[in-house]
């Protein structure tokens, strides 16, 4: 079974997408390098996870290879900016994934890219 059925699919990632960046803008550290518009971001964080956790490549169909450092590279990201992203992560996991398991498998593929885009001391 890949990851993405076994996290929930479309229907989990949709959920997470849903209820992480309404987190995010209310964070006072990650608001300011976040658009005020988040639609078009919020779809592409979707195709993105899908792909990330071994679904349709939706992403890379729609536009192309991730490279998701260069893409992250124009925005500052520190440490704790990464942490804070994290934190979003895990409280909105809470919230909508059921299970422990599935929680910690998420949060744990996710704290990799995480730090991986920090891009700035703090």
């Amino acid at each position: 079974m890949e990851m993405y059925d076994y996290i929930g699919g479309e229907t989990a990632i949709r959920n997470i997408v849903a209820a992480f960046y309404p987190k995010v803008l209310a964070h006072p550290n990650l608001a300011p390098i976040f658009p005020e518009d988040m639609e078009p971001l919020m779809d592409k964080q979707y195709q993105f996870l899908t792909q990330f956790f071994g679904g349709p490549s939706l992403y890379t169909d729609k536009h192309g290879n991730p490279m998701m450092k260069a893409r992250h590279a124009p925005f500052p990201i520190t440490r704790a900016r990464a942490d804070a992203w994290l934190a979003c992560m895990e409280k909105t996991l809470e919230e909508v994934v059921p299970t422990e398991e599935v929680r910690f498998i998420i949060l744990d593929r996710l704290k990799g890219p995480a730090y991986f885009f920090v891009n700035k001391e703090e």
